[in-house]
């Protein structure tokens, strides 16, 4: 039996299907190579080792070849497959020694085994095994009734179904094992085309670094380029867009923008062009660029044209033309008076032309309804020396009617025309309206506070609009040129106003009325309009003095008409009496008008930036009509008796101190005020002594 088993394990047996092939004794499994040809594989016969399959995943260079090689060897290793002959000790010798009855002395030394067959049979060491069989030897085990017959270490037959079913195990682990090489096949594929792409990918990341550094060198390059031809190609190119915005374009502020790009192109190509080497783009942008000028200018003189064509719609505002349609595009006649001068000159006569229709149609009008202003009438009738001054009030006109009483002496509220701060002019249809009557100074100021207005708005944009095409000097000219027909509008009706009036106040109250229109002009900065100021105070300073005059010798002719001998008889001097005299009251408001008119508070609210000076004429037409009402007064105060006659004197020069006082009372009142005052003051105290 035994010598039948230790026979079976020479040779691989395909009927067993245990997992491994050992021996069924109780003993304990060992381990080494000392177990010789008992245990040298482990392995089930047809199943290729696991440890193969998992070493073909593990390793990287691995290929599809050797896991199938591998997958496919002979089950067991080389020395049990291989067919030697035994020689070793003899089987029955060793089964008696295990048995216990050996002959042969245990203790002998065992015969060496050559080195050839020591890897193929069993030695003396081999049986120097210890088994333990629970206290029994191996006959007593044998002989045994009751043997093991439970255990991991028990053989026993396999059935039919047993045998099938671990064949259909088997076999599945097989299909499972081919499924996974074919899985294992596919994943080396797979990493074997993800290597390629990888290596073709990083190729391609050459080539791109490659080019990148090429692109990269170009870009330096061609930046290098465009920073020395860029300017040298701005200057010599237009682009589309400004071509097809001049040729097509609505005229406005892109349009404008467009226009000074062209300029500049102009410009630069006549600086260019002007050299000794001429290109060939400069050559071919000279003749684009002179359609696209003439082109620009035809646009320009349109809108230009029709532009001066709105100006003579009736009922328009030239200001609002002005200010949007005008100094909006100044550019435009700029660029037209630097490329056609002659038409920019046509286009500026055409509309000055315009304008100075403009403002004599539109000041005519105006002036015709101030006309229609009823004034008070102050004639000759009006003057100091008259004792029966009527009272009449007339319209602007040659015919005269009555109208209500006036005082030609008295200033009242009628200095209120220069404190207010009020810089309308009252307008055409309130003038031709009102039914009240005024003074002189009231059509005056109204007509040349908006003459002046609209002529400071007119210069200043002549100065903003055709400079700098234009210098200042022809800008003034055509300004003066455009308010010619106004300015001698203006001029007629001061003539109108002041031809045949007496009012001495109201005269004074024009001139510094043109002295606020003349401060008005040189804030504002129009010195071209000088001169119709300086002309309407040539109107204004005569009639004046003339005026002042014909005061003079009215109480000269009344002085001259006195007797020359005291009263006599008790009759002439009872009708004598010590009140001051009418003349001497007419006398003192008219002082005190002129000195109201003359204090610095009135130059400061007429604007002018000096004062009232000594020099002007009516303070020595003032100093003469002084000393005509004293040698009135003096010759007058003959007819009384000594102590009546500085009694007289005494009571009107103390009458002219108290109305003039508000005058000379004022911290503003100015030098005049005060020489008036220190001098009537003289002359009271002179004759208080006396009185």
């Amino acid at each position: 039996m035994w010598s039948g088993r230790l026979g079976g394990q020479s040779s691989t047996s395909p009927a067993s299907s245990q997992p491994g092939s050992r021996s069924y004794s109780p003993a304990p499994r060992r381990t080494g190579s000392g177990l010789g040809p008992y245990i040298t594989s482990q392995q089930r016969p047809g199943v290729s080792p696991r440890t193969s399959s998992l070493s073909l995943a593990s390793s990287n260079d691995s290929s599809t070849s050797s896991l199938l090689a591998s997958s496919r060897k002979p089950n067991g290793s080389a020395l049990k497959q291989s067919t030697t002959a035994y020689a070793g000790p003899d089987p029955v010798d060793v089964l008696n020694q295990l048995l216990g009855n050996g002959t042969e002395d245990a203790s002998a030394p065992a015969e060496q085994p050559s080195p050839s067959a020591a890897a193929t049979s069993i030695t003396a060491s081999d049986l120097e095994l210890e088994f333990d069989f629970g206290g029994m030897s191996l006959r007593e085990l044998a002989l045994s009734e009751d043997p093991l017959t439970e255990g991991p270490y028990v053989h026993r037959s396999q059935t039919v179904e047993e045998y099938e079913q671990e064949k259909t195990r088997f076999e599945d682990l097989h299909r499972s094992i081919r499924v996974c090489d074919e899985v294992l096949n596919s994943v080396e594929n797979n990493l074997t085309s993800f290597r390629n792409d990888l290596a073709n990918v990083s190729a391609d990341i050459e080539t791109l670094q490659a080019r990148s550094t090429a692109l990269n060198v170009r870009l330096e390059n061609r930046k290098a380029i465009e920073k020395g031809l860029g300017p040298v190609v701005e200057e010599i190119s237009v682009s589309p867009t400004v071509v097809s915005k001049i040729a097509d374009g609505h005229i406005d502020e892109p349009w404008v923008k467009a226009l000074a790009e062209v300029d500049k192109r102009v410009t630069a190509y006549k600086k260019s062009s002007s050299g000794t080497e001429s290109t060939k783009g400069l050559q071919d942008l000279g003749p684009l660029l002179e359609k696209l000028v003439l082109k620009a200018i035809e646009r320009i003189r349109d809108f230009l044209v029709a532009q001066i064509k709105a100006l003579r719609s009736p009922h328009i505002n030239a200001q609002i033309i002005q200010q949007q349609n005008f100094l909006k595009y100044k550019d435009l006649f700029t660029f037209l008076h630097k490329h056609h001068e002659a038409l920019a000159n046509e286009i500026c006569l055409a509309y000055m032309n315009t304008m100075r229709w403009y403002y004599h149609n539109q000041f005519t009008r105006y002036e015709t309804a101030l006309r229609k202003i009823k004034l008070h009438t102050l004639d000759k009738t009006d003057v100091i020396g008259n004792e029966d001054t009527s009272r009449k009030g007339t319209v602007l006109s040659s015919s005269k009617i009555a109208g209500p009483p006036h005082d030609a002496f008295n200033l009242g509220r009628r200095i209120d025309i220069l404190r207010t701060g009020s810089q309308a002019a009252l307008p055409s249809y309130l003038a031709e309206e009102d039914q009240s009557t005024h003074y002189l100074e009231l059509p005056f100021r109204n007509f040349n506070l908006a003459l002046v207005d609209n002529a400071a708005a007119e210069y200043t944009f002549l100065a903003s609009f055709f400079a700098p095409a234009l210098g200042y000097a022809t800008i003034s000219r055509h300004f003066v040129y455009i308010f010619d027909p106004t300015f001698q509008l203006g001029h007629a009706l001061t003539r109108h106003l002041v031809a045949d009036t007496y009012d001495a106040l109201g005269l004074l109250l024009a001139v510094r009325l043109n002295q606020r229109s003349q401060f008005e002009l040189q804030r504002r900065k129009v010195p071209a309009a000088d001169g119709y100021v300086n002309g309407t105070a040539m109107l204004l300073w005569p009639r004046l003095q003339l005026v002042m005059s014909d005061h003079c010798a009215s109480v000269r002719a009344l002085t001259q008409a006195l007797p020359g001998k005291p009263a006599t008889t008790k009759a002439e001097q009872a009708r004598l009496s010590a009140a001051p005299h009418v003349v001497t009251q007419r006398f003192g408001q008219l002082v005190h008008g002129v000195l109201c008119l003359s204090s610095n508070s009135a130059a400061a609210a007429d604007g002018a930036a000096g004062g009232i000076g000594d020099d002007e004429p009516v303070v020595a037409s003032l100093r003469r009509l002084r000393s005509e009402l004293e040698a009135f007064l003096t010759r007058y105060s003959a007819a009384f008796p000594d102590r009546r006659r500085e009694r007289f004197l005494y009571n009107n020069y103390s009458l002219i101190l108290t109305i003039i006082s508000d005058a000379t009372s004022a911290a503003a009142s100015g030098k005049l005020a005060a020489e008036e005052q220190e001098h009537f003051e003289g002359l009271k105290a002179a004759f208080q002594e006396d009185a």
